[in-house]
């Protein structure tokens, strides 16, 4: 039996409408401020350990570890992004990502965080475009800002904020002071 056609034109009009793509996002802090980064990124999250200074680095550059036998630079983020330098306490971690390198293949980072949250899941149509003022850090490095239950959090752009370039430069000019 074959609906009739008023039929199917009430079945398409309440039928669900397709749901927005989502992805998965960390959600950490610095300070009182929050951010999130795909979750694709990440390779790893630990326990903040003993980082092993690097003589003449600028401050954003906190040190190295050894993770497995590689030589990982960990990047303070506050630092980063002008918010000052942070604070180790028990909720400190340093959040690993993977971002493509240019002959390399990829790169390892790691980044020193105040602390993390948790993985949401974000519908593309929850983050919207970046304002130009009003953040507390570069526009630059925000992708734009995520809509969630009670806030705003920041999504980051991570090429744009671990930029090899970028980061290159600004070790060159604290070196040549």
């Amino acid at each position: 039996m074959q609906a009739s056609p008023q039929a199917r034109v009430v079945a398409a009009a309440v039928a669900p409408a397709e749901a927005p793509p989502t992805a998965q996002y960390l959600r950490f802090a610095l300070g009182r401020e929050h951010f999130a980064l795909p979750i694709e990124s990440v390779r790893e999250i630990l326990e903040l350990a003993e980082l092993t200074p690097v003589p003449l680095m600028p401050a954003f550059l906190r040190g190295v570890m050894n993770l497995r036998g590689v030589v990982v630079p960990v990047i303070d983020l506050a630092s980063r992004f002008d918010l000052g330098n942070t604070v180790a306490t028990r909720r400190s971690c340093v959040v690993v990502v993977e971002l493509p390198g240019s002959e390399t293949g990829t790169r390892v980072l790691g980044m020193l965080v105040d602390s993390v949250s948790e993985v949401v899941d974000l519908a593309a149509d929850r983050i919207e475009p970046t304002p130009a003022l009003g953040t507390c850090i570069a526009p630059g490095f925000i992708r734009g800002m995520a809509r969630l239950p009670g806030r705003l959090v920041m999504v980051l752009d991570l090429a744009r904020v671990l930029d090899a370039e970028d980061l290159d430069r600004l070790v060159s000019q604290h070196a040549a002071h």
